[in-house]
Order: structure tokens, then sequence, then C-alpha cells
């Protein structure tokens, strides 16, 4: 589920943190980073989740229905299509997701977020791919599948209220919502006719990740003078003071990685910090960053102070 270039942004996070408030306490920084890291996974559950809550709202709405004075036809006789949808059944009734959702207490229990769910409902029900799903004829599991695909697509994970929750909640979950939502849809995506999927680690090689952390924050820290000193020597005709704090900051990181990560080829780490600096810095400052790491990697070399293990890391 996790990447490298997302691991990298946390890092990130907390070093900018580690340093606007002064360097305050570092392993509260680092105790916090790790937590930053698992609550990804209750974002993943969260939106899980939505799915069966809407289906209770659907259920709700069809019993009131009945229970009309003068009901309808439709209202005595609904379609059950949506709330029969064997996705949400098996989310509904997987161990792991019960497991996991209750050991981390994610649940979306509460009038309030009830409240939310109806209005998500209404809207669906008044979108094409709920009416297109509703009434096209076609039953069958991948039908069910491609459904809750395309519904989370283009109504869940788009619905503003649940972005404002989210917000709410952790400040942190809008930069990683995006990879949380694309592991929603793979989970969905691996799911058989049979019921057989599971829901995804956080992890693919959880000490091997960790330890990539780990070093990439206490070693960033630590060498923070002496990359301050070499970004200070590599831009002679700029003052720091006039250079973005976060471009400074991915160039130490960067630097950093050069130096102390041995089995990472230096194109992969100058790409994954021009990459970041798209999102998290000014319009203009990956070309900045492309052109410093470049003379950065010439420098180095030269000092004989980038070490790579393995054919081709240096390129």
């Amino acid at each position: 589920m996790l990447n490298r270039r997302h691991l990298r942004v946390k890092v990130l996070q907390a070093l900018y943190s580690y340093y606007q408030n002064r360097e305050e306490n570092y392993e509260q920084v680092r105790k916090e980073l790790f937590q930053g890291i698992e609550r990804i996974y209750d974002l993943y559950l969260y939106l899980l989740l939505t799915f069966p809550e809407l289906k209770t709202i659907a259920l709700q709405r069809i019993e009131d229905a009945k229970k009309k004075f003068l009901p309808t036809e439709e209202d005595l006789n609904p379609n059950l299509k949506f709330v029969n949808n064997r996705v949400i059944q098996w989310i509904e009734e997987d161990v792991n997701i019960r497991t996991e959702s209750e050991n981390r207490k994610v649940n979306w229990g509460g009038d309030v977020h009830q409240e939310m769910f109806r209005k998500m409902f209404l809207h669906i029900k008044d979108s094409e791919v709920y009416d297109l799903y509703m009434n096209n004829g076609v039953e069958g599991f991948e039908e069910d599948k491609a459904f809750a695909v395309d519904l989370f697509k283009t109504e869940i994970a788009n619905f503003p209220l649940l972005y404002d929750f989210f917000e709410e909640k952790y400040i942190y979950w809008l930069d990683d919502i995006d990879l949380a939502c694309v592991a929603v849809v793979k989970t969905i995506k691996n799911l058989d006719e049979n019921g057989n999927s599971t829901i995804l680690p956080l992890y693919k090689d959880k000490d091997d990740e960790l330890t990539f952390v780990k070093n990439l924050l206490d070693k960033t820290i630590t060498r923070g003078k002496e990359t301050e000193e070499i970004i200070d020597y590599l831009t002679e005709n700029w003052d720091l003071d006039r250079i973005a704090k976060m471009d400074i900051l991915l160039m130490k990181m960067a630097i950093t990685e050069l130096l102390e990560f041995e089995s990472i080829p230096t194109k992969v780490s100058i790409n994954e910090y021009i990459e970041i600096s798209k999102y998290y810095s000014t319009p203009k400052s990956n070309k900045f960053i492309n052109g410093i790491l470049d003379k950065a990697v010439e420098y180095l070399t030269e000092q004989g102070k980038i070490k790579k293990v393995g054919r081709g890391l240096m390129s």
C-alpha cells in the first residue's frame, strides 16, 4: 500500500514541523511521524466502511417507504440491487476488516456521521452511475464490482462532507487520501466471486520501510549543518535566506539520501524530490532543485562521498 515517495513526504512533514518549532523534542517528532504513517491505514478503513453505511441508509429508506400510509407498488417491491451488492456484503462480513476496524477503533458510529451518509446517499441516488446500475437489467458479480469501483471513484471519494470530516479528524489525511483511495479501488478489484480477497497490508516490507523512514529522518537532522553548507556552496549566487525553506529542506533530504542510502540510485533520489517539490513548494522550485541536485551529484562524486552498492546505481 505505502510507497517510498509517500514515506518521503511523511518525513518531509515531520522535518518541517521539527524546524518550524525551533527543533522541538525530537522523540516527539519521531513518535508523531510513525503514528501518522499508521493512521493512513485508519483512513483506508474509513473509506472501505463507507459502503456498508450507505447500505444501512438505503435499507432504512426502503423500510420507511413500506410504512407510508399509501405506499406505491415501488415502495412495496423496491429495487434491491444496491443493498444486495456482493462487494458491499463482503466488506460488511470480512473478518480482517472487522478485526482491524475494532482494533483501531475505526467506525462511523454517531448521529452526525449518519446525517452525512444520508446526504451522501441522496446525492448518489441522483447520480448517473447509480441510475444506470439500478436499471440496466444486468446481474452478476462483475456488474456489482464494476459499480462499486465507479461509485467510489465518482461519488464517494469526491464527496465534500467526507473531505471535511477527514480534514477535521487529522489534518495530514488530505495529503494521504489519494493513496488510500487507490488502495480501496485495488482492494475491490482484487475481490473474486467466491469472496477470495483480503484487505491490503499497510507495508510491503514493514522492517525495511520503517528503517528507511527512521534513517531518513535521523540522518537528515544529524547531517543538517553539513548539507546546508553544501547547498550554500552550490548556490553561491544566492543568499540562503532568499531560498524557500521548503526547497532547502527538500534539498537537504535529497543530499542526505545521496550520501546515506547506498542501494538507492542517484537518479531515483533526484527524481523523487523533484516530483515532491511540484506539490509542496513553489511553481518554479522543481527546476531550481533539479539544477542544484545535479550539481550536488557531480560535486559529491568528485569528493568521493557518494558510494553506491550495485550496478547502475550512480545513474
